[in-house]
């Protein structure tokens, strides 16, 4: 059985045109693409009568317009908010001055863990500092709609305060950044973290959900299956970098340059941090050494 997950990079974004994906679902993409936000941000209205909006996206004035077009005349009461990154959140308080919608979800910005001493965050700039939602959504906690109900779970790992939504009924998941057909998540310290990250793709299989609408690309078919292939991914890269360990390599930038040669080089910077994550992880379950905390700096040793 292949360990990898099969991805798909197949996708339509129709910039600022609703697209209906499932009976009570509808995709409205921001023209914001990158190396790391693929086409551009996913929001989703939800509902037929009155709405709730999932992940409004980034201060971007054509796509308010292209929400507010797509809501038309219906009421919008909740505004969902996976998580504090500027890709996803910055919209919701514009948003919510022109709906009147309650800001949901996702709570302040905060780190996976404290930052070490001398230790920038290289994230810090991706997050939405300004985010405050009117009321932060915990594991299980419900929201019941005009014919919709919505169930908030977490799932840190790409950030600590990550949350996918499952829309009640329907076999649907709101996977935001933690599951994405079209490629892996980003898990960066300090925001983010490898064993938080596992621990959620482990949560979520066998919930029973049939699809994923996620944050970026098309949707997750046959989810189980691919959080299979995720979990695989990561630990044929863990595997790699105990390897590339094993054989001499001491330092990120080494491991890097080793196991992502063939890797768009815009993304050394972010694979970086991932190999980070990989190695905190390991550096606690004692499989790997270092002096002091683990850092881009380091240096690294076999147990």
């Amino acid at each position: 059985m292949s360990t990898n997950p099969r991805f798909s990079q197949v996708f339509e974004p129709n910039y600022g045109v609703p697209v209906v994906v499932a009976p009570k679902v509808t995709r409205v993409t921001c023209n914001n693409p990158s190396a790391f936000t693929f086409f551009g941000t996913n929001s989703y209205l939800v509902g037929t009568d009155t709405l709730a909006v999932i992940d409004p996206g980034p201060l971007d004035e054509t796509h308010l317009a292209a929400l507010i077009n797509a809501v038309g005349a219906r009421p919008v009461s909740h505004i969902f908010v996976s998580h504090t990154h500027a890709d996803h959140s910055p919209l919701a308080k514009k948003l919510k001055e022109l709906t009147g919608a309650m800001i949901v979800g996702a709570g302040v910005h905060r780190s996976a863990r404290p930052l070490n001493i001398g230790e920038v965050n290289p994230l810090d700039a991706a997050a939405d500092h300004g985010h405050v939602p009117d009321t932060e959504l915990t594991e299980g906690q419900i929201v019941d709609g005009d014919g919709w109900t919505i169930k908030a779970i977490e799932t840190p790992g790409h950030c600590a305060n990550h949350l996918a939504f499952e829309l009640v009924g329907e076999e649907t998941l709101f996977s935001a950044d933690h599951v994405m057909a079209w490629a892996t998540s980003i898990v960066a310290p300090p925001d983010g973290a490898m064993a938080d990250y596992m621990g959620s793709l482990d949560k979520l299989e066998g919930l029973g959900h049939q699809r994923y609408f996620p944050g970026h690309g098309g949707p997750v078919e046959n989810p189980d299956a691919f959080l299979r292939g995720l979990r695989g991914h990561r630990k044929m890269r863990e595997r790699a970098i105990l390897e590339r360990i094993s054989k001499g390599d001491r330092t990120i930038v080494s491991m890097v340059a080793n196991i992502y040669r063939d890797t768009d080089p815009r993304l050394h910077g972010a694979a970086a941090l991932s190999v980070l994550a990989h190695l905190e992880d390991l550096v606690a379950r004692n499989a790997v050494r270092t002096e002091g905390p683990p850092s881009l700096q380091g240096t690294f040793e076999p147990v």
